[in-house]
């Protein structure tokens, strides 16, 4: 990911913008053929850190980089250069090869969900039948399983994907029309050659620049994808609490965890995902700020998509692959989740109660008054649910002893499971 972001490859982009559109230009007859093919000749050469340091020394004296840029090709090229850049504008050149770049990144990072997205349904599958407690503000709930959890995730990736893969065709466009974007000394045949040989798609009205809610979406989207990292991440860290420790991050042999307390297992690298997703997301206001650029244009945009090209995309990239890493090897403690569900005797089922009552003739009303009386006495006095309720003769008086241990079951939560990984997995 930080080559593509590299000097090197960013004016072996422009190089190629530039000969391509000799080709066209020539294949038009506005240039001569032996011009096009010099251009490639004289210019096609790797882009070395002697090259580039001439093309920062020219622009020191012209305090512009394309023309830095065009200066050092045609030195390389010799006469025959002049033709070079018929009839373009700087944009033409950055734009075209800011998307070239773009979409060299959305397909790592494509890779990278790839990654998280292959992890998730492995340890998904591994505990689709373990079960553990759900949770709503915190607060224990109603049984899940483990591998439901991780489906969610799964889900919410794919989702992700479906976005990048959306925001990079979305981003995938070349602009070459010259001068606010008319056209009036270029021919529409060179941008379509250009973008053909690029892998873009000519944008279908340019100002003189291409339009930057393009740019806004895609670096929208990858702040999305940073949050679902965050909500994946700050489920684990909340499981690896030592009061919860149901789940934890993979510890090495030889890690070391404080400098001052060796006993120590902290959850670093979620915590450190945790973060990166917000250094991802604070390149998306910049790009949302962007879309608003003066009349044709102006260059009010071009230092930030220097900053938060590289950073989003590498930084996500990083994230991606360091959640991927964290799945894989995460450890899972089914017994301590299952002693957790446990742990307050029974409310978890309370739910299933408050059903079987109404089912039995009782209004919800009281049904409730009755669940949440007896569920009562657990928070405040220790007590256990079901033996409270079968001590309560207006539940009794409903259900007998048999369809009140019914509603404990821990199965009965199960019975959707598959049901639901088929919807997720296919």
């Amino acid at each position: 990911m930080v080559a593509i972001w590299e000097p090197a490859n960013k004016f072996r982009i422009w190089f190629e913008i530039e000969a391509h559109a000799c080709d066209a230009q020539a294949d038009l007859g506005v240039i001569p053929i032996e011009a096009a093919k010099a251009v490639w000749a004289g210019g096609g050469k790797p882009y070395t850190p002697e090259r580039i340091a001439r093309i920062d020394a020219i622009e020191a004296e012209t305090k512009h980089d394309v023309i830095a840029f065009t200066t050092e090709l045609a030195e390389q090229v010799g006469e025959e250069a002049r033709f070079v850049h018929q009839g373009m504008t700087s944009s033409d050149v950055l734009d075209t090869a800011f998307a070239v770049q773009l979409t060299e990144a959305a397909d790592i990072l494509l890779t990278g969900v790839d990654r998280v997205l292959a992890a998730l349904k492995s340890r998904a599958i591994e505990h689709k039948d373990t079960v553990c407690i759900g949770r709503s503000h915190a607060i224990h709930a109603e049984p899940t399983t483990f591998g439901l959890k991780l489906a969610g995730h799964y889900a919410e990736f794919q989702r992700g994907r479906a976005r990048l893969e959306a925001a990079r065709a979305e981003i995938a466009t070349c602009a070459i029309s010259g001068a606010v974007g008319t056209f009036a000394n270029l021919d529409p045949a060179v941008e379509a050659h250009v973008a053909d040989k690029m892998g873009l798609t000519p944008e279908p009205v340019s100002t003189q620049v291409i339009p930057r809610d393009r740019h806004a979406m895609f670096f929208a989207t990858l702040g999305v994808i940073a949050s679902s990292i965050e909500r994946l991440a700050t489920e684990i860290r909340h499981l690896q609490r030592t009061e919860v420790r149901e789940a934890s991050e993979f510890f090495s042999a030889g890690q070391k965890g404080s400098s001052a307390m060796p006993h120590k297992r902290n959850p670093v690298l979620t915590e450190n995902l945790t973060g990166l997703a917000r250094t991802v997301r604070a390149c998306v206001t910049p790009a949302m700020e962007n879309v608003a650029l003066w009349h044709e244009r102006d260059i009010s945009h071009s230092s930030v998509e220097r900053a938060i090209g590289p950073d989003a995309t590498i930084t996500l990239d990083f994230a991606l692959n360091r959640c991927a890493g964290v799945i894989e090897k995460l450890l899972v403690y089914p017994d301590a989740m299952l002693a957790n569900l446990n742990q307050q005797r029974g409310l978890v089922f309370s739910g299933r109660v408050l059903l079987a009552l109404t089912q039995a003739g009782v209004s919800r009303e009281d049904a409730y008054r009755l669940v949440q009386t007896n569920a009562m006495k657990v928070w405040e006095e220790d007590a256990d649910f079901l033996t409270e309720l079968k001590g309560d003769t207006e539940v009794t008086a409903k259900l007998s002893e048999a369809e009140i241990d019914e509603q404990f079951d821990l199965g009965y939560h199960r019975r959707n499971v598959d049901v639901i990984f088929k919807r997720v997995f296919g």
